[in-house]
Parts: C-alpha cells; structure tokens; sequence
C-alpha cells in the first residue's frame, strides 16, 4: 500500500464521473491540474536554541468558482501528492455545496505534539509569512486541519494581518470567537455529519433509535459527529483513536465517557463499562450499522473492504475508501456517503464565518445551524437525485453534480 497516491485516486473517479455524465475531456481536463503549487522552507528558532528547518505546501487547486479554500495540516506525513489531493477534493466539495469558493490546502511536515507552545507559534507564523503573497481573503482561506487548532488560525490570522498592515480577519476562518470566528463552527464538520446521516436513514426508512455506530477517529469530527448521533437516539458502539479502540456491543453511555476522555484523551481510563479492545484495522470490520472513519486516508481498502460489515459507511475523513474499495462496497449494497458531502459541514460553516468577517455582522449558533443543514441537506437530496439518475455510487453522483457545476462556470467565463 505505500504506493497509494491519494491524488490518482481522485483523477480516477473523476474520469469516471465525466464518462458517466457524458462531459467530454477538454471539458474538464483543467481539473486534472492544480492551478498552484508552492513548497517552502520554514526556518524555526527552538526552545533550545537550535535552529531547525521545516518544510511546507500551500496548492491551490481552482480558483474558478471564487478564492481558493482548505485547511492547513500539521502532520509527520504531510506530502505534496496528499496536499495536492486534499485540495483537488475540496474543490469539488465546494462545488457539491454550492458555496462560492475553489479548492486549496496546505500543510507542514512535522509533530506538533512534540513542540512547546511557543516553538509552534513561531512555526505557525514562519509558514504565514512564507505563503503570505498567495493567500488573502479575495485570494485564498486558509482553515484547520489535521494537526491545526482555532488558536493556530487567530496566530495566523495576526500574522497576516501586521504583513498588511490592517486587520485582516477574513483571511482565515475556524478562528477562535474572540478573534472574529463564528458561532458553530467547532462542530460544524460532527454536525454536518449527523445531519447527513439522518437524511440517509430517513431516505432508508430506517429510525435512528438503536442504530449501531462505529466511529473511528476520536477528534473533533469524530467524537462531536458521536455525541450527537448518540443524543438522537443512536447507540454508539465502537471508537478509536491514534493508540487503538474499544468496542461495547450494547453501546457505550457516551456523555460520561467523552467527559471524562476530553479530560484524559486516555481511551480506555475513561469507559467505566466492560469493553473488548480492538485496532483501528479491526475497528471498521466491526458489525454496525453506520461506520463513520474520521481518522486520515485509506482505511478502507481492497484488502479489507469485502470485510466491511456496516450497512451504511459516511467518511469523516478526507480520502478513507480507494476506488477499488469503493467498487467493492457498491458491488455488495453498502452506501458510501464521500467526503465531498458528508464531511462538508466545515467548508459550510467556514463560507459563513467568512461572509461574517467581510460585513462583520454576526450570526447566533441557531442562526448558524439552520443554515448549515439547509445547505447540506439540499446538497445531500441533489447527490441522491443524480445517484438515481445515473445508477451510479454516491461518490460518482457526488462528483458528477461539482463536475457539471464546474464546466458550466468555465463554459460561461469562457
């Protein structure tokens, strides 16, 4: 598998989408090619003194449909073909939503748990300054990531804004409230999650009481997409993080246990029931009846896709199933709601708090919500009508739907 190229992945279900939906090659070829890419060197002043170069990429992908947006990754194995995919798929994640944005994404090779406090301010800041002349609010939004917090957007928000001189507090968004964030968008991508899960259950005639849900990935997505299921009735039955997973048959009492595990982050401390221990591999095999994998990509495999037990896969992360997976899941009747809709609730939310910034008038989370799943929703029913339409998996309705937005827009600007 260390062959695996998130970026082939997606340039193959692209192909497939524009067969399907008959758009011809110089229709969409654009979009086989970031329009940007930049690499740089980080120079960081440690704690000890020592100076130490990190290394970082900032891809934007398209900017046909407005400035680019996607958020910045701080992880060991953050490469240029991961970022380079990351951004090509929210291009298309915001074309699937509808939301006046292109694609982009960035990220910085390093451990940020194994740097101080000040040691990742002065990182944060280094790799703004560096991208600075390509980014902007009319530009391109950077946002978090893996590895990234609010407090890492308010640095780089303030970094940008001295560079210019003036503030500048749309350049970023999943800012701290403080500093010009919005209302709701902490649980935005959990949230956007739940509410395209119960649209797929309703769609299903399924109630959501007593379903059984597997979570793998025990971060923001994961545990508030949990959460929240779990206050709708569903039963939580499996969840992991980067150290492994517990899995309670009859359902885990989630509130008590995810008090105590935002407390500890220790995974077994903090279940007072009986559980059997599993990996994250094991953890998506499991029997259920929604599995939600909010963790990184390709977890779900040719090699383990035939094992796949859950009626219903809905991908917090971006990029978890390859097309061969993928093929193998439609073939058995398991419904993969992609990426580029079910993990959407944050580029939603993040377009709201961009539009707050530019007026800066701003919305209660009520207001924020209801808008959220206006969106999501209306997009989940347009991937459903095309998966119709076309006989074709979620994934492939999903992309045919940004496709066509996508070659209209360059058709009209010509």
């Amino acid at each position: 598998m260390s062959q695996y190229n998130p970026y082939d992945n997606f340039i193959e279900v692209l192909d497939t989408a524009a067969d399907k939906a008959g758009i011809s090659l110089s229709e969409y070829v654009t979009f086989k090619y970031p329009e940007r890419e930049l690499k740089v060197s980080i120079p960081v002043k440690m704690d000890n003194g020592e100076i130490k170069v990190f290394e970082g990429y900032r891809v934007q992908h398209s900017t046909l449909k407005g400035p680019a947006k996607g958020g910045i990754r701080f992880h060991h194995d953050v490469n240029l073909d991961e970022v380079r995919a990351l951004s090509a798929w929210m291009t298309f994640k915001c074309a699937v939503s509808n939301i006046p944005y292109g694609g982009g994404k960035g990220g910085v090779v390093c451990n940020p748990r194994a740097l101080s406090l000040a040691e990742l301010e002065r990182l944060t800041r280094g790799y703004i300054t560096k991208i600075a002349p390509i980014i902007g609010p009319d530009k391109d939004i950077p946002a978090p990531d893996v590895g990234s917090t609010p407090q890492m957007m308010d640095w780089m928000m303030d970094q940008y804004s001295m560079i210019q001189g003036a503030p500048s507090p749309a350049v970023v968004t999943g800012k701290s409230l403080e500093v010009d964030g919005s209302q709701g968008r902490n649980e935005a991508t959990g949230r956007g999650i739940c509410y395209v899960a119960l649209e797929m259950l309703k769609n299903s005639n399924i109630d959501v009481k007593g379903v059984k849900v597997a979570v793998q990935g025990m971060g923001n997505v994961g545990s508030i997409s949990a959460e929240l299921l779990y206050n709708e009735g569903a039963k939580i039955v499996a969840v992991s993080n980067s150290t492994g997973g517990i899995y309670v048959e009859e359902g885990l009492d989630y509130l008590p246990f995810l008090a105590e595990y935002n407390k500890t982050r220790d995974l077994y401390a903090s279940c007072k029931q009986p559980y059997k221990k599993v990996s994250n591999a094991e953890l998506v095999e499991l029997p259920c009846d929604i599995l939600i994998p909010a963790a990184l990509e390709n977890v779900i495999t040719a090699e383990n896709a035939d094992r796949i037990k859950a009626k219903i896969v809905i991908e917090g992360a971006n990029g978890p199933t390859t097309t061969e997976a993928d093929d193998i899941l439609f073939n058995k009747g398991i419904t993969v709601i992609p990426d580029i809709l079910a993990n959407s609730g944050g580029v939603i939310v993040s377009y709201f708090e961009w539009v707050q910034n530019l007026q800066s008038f701003y919305w209660d989370e009520d207001e924020v919500n209801m808008k959220l799943k206006k969106q999501i929703t209306r997009a989940f029913d347009e991937v459903v009508r095309t998966q119709k339409q076309f006989d074709v998996s979620m994934r492939v309705a999903a992309y045919i739907v940004a496709l066509r937005r996508l070659t209209a827009a360059r058709k009209l600007r010509g």
